[in-house]
């Protein structure tokens, strides 16, 4: 019998809407995905540790204050110092197209963007962390 594929949603930042986090999780509940929410105003420090102490296999960052060139390279870092490369991490937000390429050099599985489908974010992670 296969497990539900375990993903954390996270909102770091100082960025207070997490309407589209929240829309997000939801999709990936109501596909079986199991889901860890952690709420608003995390840092890189907290994602990494819930990610570690909920046994995730995908984190999901929900972007919106243009934070995310200092925000996920520090996520990337913590994970690589917790031996935890095998975390895919994705992140959602408004995030310029340069900034996207960037971050996928650096290690992000994928960037979705606004406009992106909820079914294209579950068959993602579903391809990237199957079960």
């Amino acid at each position: 019998m296969s497990h539900p594929i375990r993903v954390l949603v996270a909102k770091p930042g100082l960025d207070g809407h997490d309407r589209g986090a929240k829309v997000i999780a939801r999709a990936l509940r109501d596909a079986g995905m199991e889901v860890v929410y952690t709420g608003l105003r995390q840092t890189p420090e907290m994602i990494v540790n819930a990610a570690l102490q909920e046994d995730v296999r995908v984190i999901g960052l929900s972007i919106l204050s243009g934070a995310h060139n200092a925000i996920v390279p520090r996520v990337l870092e913590l994970l690589r110092e917790k031996d935890m490369t095998d975390v895919k991490v994705v992140v959602g937000g408004i995030i310029p197209d340069e900034d996207a390429a960037e971050l996928k050099r650096q290690g992000v599985a994928e960037v979705f963007q606004p406009g992106a489908s909820l079914d294209a974010i579950v068959q993602f992670i579903r391809g990237a962390a199957p079960v």
